[in-house]
């Protein structure tokens, strides 16, 4: 068996436990993450004029953790939560996919900066951060 193989058998092996209803918010954390590519309101960079370097390399960033099926669904998932957040055992089971899944690409779009994490107790809940999406839509709206 491959490499791959194999560790595709091991992360299937740890699954996500039955939520038992407890939170402690005593331990609230969220993960650092880099800052935003955020362009002023009045100018659209990428359709104006040539980006630097940095601005491509933010953009590229935050365009790759979209440019998935999976991720694009969980941002509408978590975007369309009653509660504006969602924990990973409230997604894996709509996706069809494994928690272990689930949670590498959540760590992406956290990584990307479009989603932030808290986590409680065991469970961790994840919830948009709509300057992100604002700031690609920045970049991306043609001059008016």
């Amino acid at each position: 068996m491959d490499i791959d193989g194999y560790l595709a058998l091991d992360i299937d092996s740890c699954q996500c436990l039955l939520h038992t209803g407890q939170v402690n918010t005593s331990a609230v954390t969220t993960q650092d993450r880099p800052e935003l590519p955020l362009v002023d309101a009045c100018c659209a960079p990428l359709l104006r004029e040539p980006i630097t370097d940095d601005q491509a390399t933010d953009l590229a960033r935050l365009l790759k953790a979209l440019a998935d099926p999976t991720r694009l669904r969980l941002v509408s998932m978590v975007a369309a939560h009653e509660s504006g957040e969602a924990c990973v055992c409230e997604l894996t089971e709509p996706l069809g996919l494994t928690q272990p899944t689930i949670s590498h690409h959540l760590k992406v779009l956290v990584d990307a900066g479009i989603f932030t994490r808290d986590k409680r107790g065991v469970w961790a809940y994840y919830a948009l951060v709509p300057a992100a999406l604002d700031a690609l839509s920045a970049v991306l709206s043609p001059p008016r």
